[in-house]
């Protein structure tokens, strides 16, 4: 396992330790895992699936710090001053 810290923003936002993929895979060079294209049943695009390598597991995750969400920058019902 090689962890670091990652700000994340789903479900909520927080600070989460995480693993990361190992940047000597033969398999995924490092990239964690590969994109497939598929298509649908006429032969045109219809999107792209992520398949992990399996240097790394990507589930591997615990909650450091929840952080607070953030204000939007819009109309506020307080005062400017």
């Amino acid at each position: 396992m090689r962890p670091r810290i990652r700000r994340t923003t789903w479900p909520r936002p927080a600070l989460v330790l995480t693993d990361t993929p190992q940047p000597a895979c033969p398999l995924c060079r490092g990239e964690g895992g590969h994109n497939h294209d598929y298509g649908d049943h006429n032969g045109e695009y219809a999107g792209t699936d992520w398949e992990p390598c399996t240097c790394w597991d990507e589930t591997r995750r615990w909650v450091l710090l929840p952080l607070p969400h953030r204000r939007s920058g819009g109309y506020s019902d307080e005062p400017p001053f």
